[in-house]
């Protein structure tokens, strides 16, 4: 009777130490993949940011028309007026320039944040253009 309890015992130890060894090994490849994460938070982060600027600008070449009001007055008149080229081109230029300060950059949030708010511009041109107050 003594005999089987060791046994089971002694069977159950292997099997506790391949759990072990397999929650150890899941561990380090988590904290491995974290610290990839980690060193490569600007690509990760700037990856949605690059591809929607891209769609924004190429919807906003489609939908502008040749010139682009900017600045609506109360009279119902634009202020001035740009080609649809700089329209489309300066809001992409300016979520490339807070990209590329974020990969310059010791803080990596802020200019994120930045480029992130700069994508509202080519949406803002476009919805005033499309319905004007």
């Amino acid at each position: 009777m003594g005999s089987g309890n060791s046994k089971t015992a002694h069977n159950s130890r292997p099997q506790n130490k391949k759990s072990n060894q397999f929650w150890s090994d899941a561990w380090q490849v988590m904290k491995l993949t974290g610290k990839w994460l980690y060193k490569l938070r600007s690509l990760v982060l700037s990856i949605p940011v690059a591809v929607m600027a891209a769609t924004l600008a190429l919807r906003n070449l489609w939908a502008l028309p040749m010139n682009v009001g900017i600045n609506l007055q109360e009279n119902g008149a634009y202020a001035f007026y740009v080609n649809k080229g700089i329209a489309v081109i300066i809001p992409l230029a300016v979520t490339a320039l807070c990209l590329l300060c974020m990969y310059v950059s010791r803080r990596i949030l802020y200019p994120w944040l930045i480029s992130v708010f700069s994508l509202a511009l080519p949406l803002v041109l476009w919805i005033t253009n499309t319905f004007p107050a």
